[in-house]
């Protein structure tokens, strides 16, 4: 098998010249790791019309597009759901980042980001068809979704489409794997069942697996200390037989080199190190206060804009280092510099679209009492 394609280049976090503000791509690091990355034979880049707010197609544009012929790299991109208002947008859509991109056809297309809210609007324009014509007339070479739901949406979707589709992104990871909010497993399954190639998207879990609390990444290191972290998680999902790519964010060139490494040298996982991830990835479940990807799709749901996933990160920081006070520092300051996690009004807008099926109002208010209680700034 040829692990080596399955490496994908995901561009949902490009290098950054400012952390704070996502529409300052590093054009020159993300240029040098396009080289690098192509000179080793890989060549699938993935984005989305919305990914740093528009500006990571255009990234790639000038670091592949205008770089490279055309028939040496794939580019996926995604049809922008929420988005959607009429059916005339996915031709708006479409032709925007056909124009970002500067190509006149997609590798891959997709109609992004599956879960109840934003099929509802998928299907009420006619975004399937929409897709399906687009492969037809050659603007699209193979065509799919991305899905962040659970099994039973999974399996409704697939009944009614997958006559139509290429393929299904999942998010995918060994976290995850027997999650029951998640359901990645079951997930899987429905699709080699239909028949229906797999993308894995976060298989690092938004970064969550290689954040790890230090007991268990001395696990790590005395379980194979010649490994990173995160090569066994990219090598668990591309393990698997019906993953055909697995995509990784990198803003960092030793990210990029140390998952070159790992697909250029590919060892399927073995039963041995099977049963240490799933060890391991008990043990973090039990250590993690809020499982968020980071995905962000809370931050467009939310009428108050309230910077979710900011907050959990905090958290999950704080509850691992709990006699740090540094952790309650950057609460007060986010709080003060964009909306407060105590502003939430509950309305439960945002659970729809936890692509973890967190119960958001609940954890912010959680939040809110532990980092307020007995909180001495003197401390």
């Amino acid at each position: 098998m040829d692990y080596k394609s399955k490496f994908g280049f995901g561009c949902m976090r490009l290098p950054q010249t400012d952390e704070n503000d996502p529409t300052k791509i590093d054009q020159e690091l993300f240029n040098e790791m396009v080289d690098i990355y192509m000179e080793k034979g890989f060549n699938y880049f993935d984005t989305s019309y919305a990914y740093h707010n528009g500006l990571s197609e255009i990234a790639i544009r000038k670091a592949v597009v205008e770089r490279y012929p055309r028939q040496s790299y794939k580019i996926c991109d995604k049809m922008p759901t929420w988005a959607l208002s009429s059916e005339e947008d996915n031709d708006k859509f479409v032709n925007t980042m056909l124009e970002r991109l500067g190509i006149d056809y997609f590798d891959v297309f997709f109609v992004h980001n599956i879960n109840i809210p934003w099929l509802k609007l998928a299907e009420e324009y006619n975004t399937f068809e929409y897709v399906k014509n687009m492969k037809e007339k050659g603007i699209a070479k193979k065509i799919g979704i991305s899905f962040h739901d659970n099994a039973d949406l999974l399996e409704k979707v697939l009944d009614k489409y997958a006559n139509i589709l290429d393929i299904v992104q999942l998010e995918l990871n060994y976290l995850d794997w027997e999650d029951p909010a998640i359901e990645a497993r079951k997930c899987y399954n429905l699709c080699v069942k239909h028949k229906i190639d797999v993308y894995v998207m976060e298989p690092l879990k938004g970064g969550v697996i290689v954040n790890q609390p230090e007991d268990i990444k001395n696990n790590f290191i005395e379980f194979n200390p010649d490994k990173s972290i995160a090569s066994f998680a990219m090598r668990f999902c591309a393990s698997l037989e019906h993953v055909k790519m697995v995509l990784s964010g990198m803003n960092k060139m030793e990210d990029l080199l140390d998952n070159c490494n790992t697909f250029e040298n590919f060892l399927p996982l073995s039963e041995k190190e099977n049963e240490f991830l799933e060890s391991q990835a008990n043990k973090l479940r039990e250590k993690l206060a809020v499982p968020c990807s980071e995905c962000g799709y809370c931050l467009k749901a939310c009428p108050l804009e309230i910077p979710i996933p900011e907050y959990f990160t905090l958290y999950n920081h704080h509850k691992v280092q709990p006699e740090s006070n540094i952790y309650r520092l950057y609460y007060d300051k986010l709080g003060e510099e964009k909306i407060p996690a105590s502003d939430c009004t509950k309305c439960e807008t945002c659970i729809d679209y936890c692509t973890q099926k967190i119960n958001i109002p609940d954890e912010l208010e959680k939040i809110c009492e532990d980092f307020k209680e007995g909180f001495s700034p003197y401390s």
